[in-house]
C-alpha cells in the first residue's frame, strides 16, 4: 500500500495512505494533536506518579518520542509498551522531522525506538523502559498491567474493526483500576462501544480542527 509523507499544518510531518484517504495523524498538526490528546488530556493526569502506559498503533513513534521527552522535564518513571500489527520502514521512520520539531537532542534515541528489537523490553533511561510489540490488537490479553492507554489506531470510518466492544473490553481488561484511555476519536457508536465495555466516558475538547475527543476511565 502507498505512503507518502506529508506536512502537517503545524509544520510536523505525518503519513499519508492515498488508498484509504487516511492520515497517521491529524493533518491541522500531528504534534499539536499528539500533545493535546495523549500528554495534556492523558499524561498530565499522572504527573508526579510512576506509571505503565500501553500505546495502541506505534506508527511513526511520534506519541512515544512525546511521552519520553515529557519525562525529561518531569523526572516522571514510565513503563512504556507499544503495539504494532504493521510496522513502517525506517526509511519513512527517519523522514519525519520530529525530534527537530520536539528536541533535537533526542534524535538518536528516535532511531533507537525504530531500530530495537520487537518483543523485546529496553531501558532508554533510569526513568523510562520501551518495549514494541509486534501484535494485532485484538490478540492484546494483559490484565491490569497499565494505568494509561493512548488509543491511536487508524478511524473508525477507515478500520472499524478496531473500535468494536471487543477490543475495547481488552483494554478495559488491561488497566489497572481508575486507569484511563485517551483517543482523539468521539463517534457516538465508539463512546457507545466502550459503554458496554465497562468504561465511564467524558467527552472534552478535541485538537484543533477536531471538535470532540473521548477519554474513558476503568472504576
Amino acid at each position: 500500500m502507498k505512503h507518502e509523507i506529508i506536512q502537517t499544518k503545524d509544520g510536523s510531518t505525518s503519513i499519508h495512505i492515498p488508498e484509504w484517504n487516511e492520515s497517521y495523524h491529524s493533518t491541522n498538526g500531528a504534534i499539536q494533536e499528539a500533545n493535546h490528546v495523549f500528554i495534556k488530556n492523558g499524561l498530565s493526569l499522572f504527573e508526579g506518579k510512576s506509571i505503565s502506559v500501553l500505546e495502541i498503533g506505534f506508527g511513526t513513534g511520534l506519541n512515544t518520542l512525546i511521552t519520553y521527552n515529557e519525562t525529561l522535564k518531569r523526572n516522571q518513571q514510565i513503563n512504556y509498551v507499544a503495539v504494532e500489527a504493521y510496522p513502517i520502514s525506517l526509511e519513512e521512520a527517519m523522514a519525519m522531522n520530529y525530534p527537530e520539531k520536539i528536541n533535537p537532542d533526542l534524535k538518536d534515541l528516535y532511531h533507537i525506538l525504530h531500530t530495537s528489537e520487537w518483543n523485546r523490553e529496553i531501558k532508554l533511561d533510569a526513568n523510562f523502559t520501551f518495549q514494541k510489540r509486534k501484535q494485532f490488537f485484538e490478540a492484546i490479553d494483559d490484565v491490569k498491567r497499565f494505568d494509561l492507554i493512548y488509543f491511536d489506531a487508524f478511524g473508525y470510518a477507515t478500520q472499524p474493526e478496531l473500535w468494536t466492544e471487543s477490543i475495547f473490553h481488552s483494554m478495559y481488561n488491561a488497566l489497572k483500576m481508575n486507569g484511563i484511555l485517551v483517543t482523539y476519536a468521539c463517534r457516538s457508536i465508539i463512546k457507545n462501544n466502550m459503554l458496554s465495555a465497562g468504561f465511564s466516558i467524558e467527552k472534552l475538547p478535541g485538537a484543533p480542527g477536531k471538535r470532540e475527543m473521548l477519554r474513558a476511565t476503568k472504576y
